[in-house]
């Protein structure tokens, strides 16, 4: 899917609604982390989806030919890198959000796995000389269908 312009002017304004809604998006993904509420972000998992092929498609599009928007006035130009780079720290602060999420979920996927390691050790024989046998290091497999 691509964006339909008569004129670089058009292009640069769909461009800049387009950056725009993806920024809004994210911030709200970015905040549902943040406030421990993953599944608040996915409700708009598909709108954000569609939006970010589209923008990647169109990025490329204008890096491969700046003609695409270059004949825009100056102002509209600046006001789309002004919603790029509010785009671009967004990401990065969805980016962090990501990484905690994944850091704590991490742990408790470990201390889990230690204390059912630790459930499983067996002691070996009865009486003061008995031994206990300690398995290796637990580890986990995680299997996931939809992936």
């Amino acid at each position: 899917m691509t964006l339909s312009a008569p004129d670089a002017s058009d292009r640069v304004e769909q461009l800049i609604m387009l950056t725009q809604r993806l920024t809004e998006l994210i911030a709200l993904e970015a905040l549902a982390f943040e406030q421990h509420r993953p599944q608040d972000a996915a409700v708009h998992i598909e709108e954000t989806s569609k939006l970010a092929n589209i923008y990647r498609h169109e990025s490329a599009r204008v890096r491969a030919n700046p003609g695409l928007v270059s004949s825009a006035p100056f102002a509209l130009r600046a006001k789309l890198i002004t919603a790029t780079e509010a785009f671009d720290a967004v990401l990065a602060r969805q980016g962090r959000a990501l990484e905690a999420a994944k850091t704590v979920t991490e742990g408790l996927v470990r201390c889990i796995a230690d204390e059912v390691a630790a459930q499983r050790t067996k002691a070996v024989g009865y009486g003061p000389g008995a031994k206990v046998h300690a398995p290796g290091a637990a580890t986990s497999i995680t299997l996931n269908k939809r992936a």
